[in-house]
């Protein structure tokens, strides 16, 4: 190849490379302005007020945790499907149930079922320790390998039974459950650390689920408060015993 020819082919290549590299950018752009409108129109404008939670549901890239076939569908106000018959939450869920649960920087969180792995990371931008439990291998999976892709290194997840919690971590100073078990799980309960707070929804059937809040003061006195009505998947259990 004559010199001239090869600069030809040299700066073609670098022009496709910057066009991608555009592509790519505006592709972003155009995601954060979507990102933008739903803090704006379905959280914000909705009554959560907590700025810390405010930023992280603008910071985290929920498309990335979203299969490619829904994924335009990211960031409007609805539950999405991401296989093996569970959903990602939508953003106003996400944020209010972050927000009753006051996570802070030096909390140690645990959730149970991982899902898409969007959750854990909101709770990932406002504690440096976060513990996540799936029961599905494929989820946990996928939900571990777009986190680290996404910057959120600092979250383990493990695949097991989420009625059991992780006891190997206990205490934890605050639990979300993000699916919806007939009854709260005792193990979860006794795994809070004393002053901790725990967020689950509860309930027999998808109609009479409701967002449960537990605290646990200083002493080790429980109290339970049912509160917003909500609509989750059932918290699956193991059949085998472990």
């Amino acid at each position: 190849m004559r010199r001239r020819d090869a600069l030809t082919v040299g700066a073609l290549a670098a022009y496709v490379l910057a066009a991608q590299r555009a592509t790519g950018q505006d592709a972003e752009q155009r995601w954060e302005i979507r990102r933008v409108a739903m803090v704006r129109d379905q959280i914000k404008a909705r009554g959560v007020r907590d700025l810390a939670v405010l930023d992280a549901m603008q910071s985290v890239p929920r498309h990335r945790f979203i299969p490619a076939e829904v994924r335009g569908s990211a960031y409007v106000d609805s539950p999405l499907p991401i296989g093996f018959d569970q959903t990602i939450s939508q953003p106003y869920i996400v944020a209010r149930m972050t927000e009753l649960l006051e996570v802070e920087k030096h909390h140690r969180v645990l959730e149970i079922g991982t899902g898409s792995g969007y959750q854990a990371a909101v709770l990932a931008s406002l504690s440096d320790r976060v513990f996540s439990v799936e029961i599905v291998p494929e989820l946990a999976k996928r939900a571990d390998e777009t986190l680290r892709s996404v910057g959120f290194r600092h979250v383990r997840i493990r695949t097991g039974d989420g009625y059991k919690g992780w006891s190997e971590h206990a205490p934890f100073d605050r639990i979300m459950v993000t699916a919806a078990p007939p009854e709260l799980p005792e193990a979860l309960v006794d795994q809070m650390a004393l002053g901790g707070r725990l967020l689950a929804p509860v309930g027999r059937t998808s109609e009479t689920q409701r967002l449960v809040l537990v605290t646990k003061d200083a002493e080790g006195r429980v109290r339970r408060r049912p509160g917003l009505a909500v609509r989750f998947v059932p918290m699956v259990r193991s059949e085998s015993p472990r």
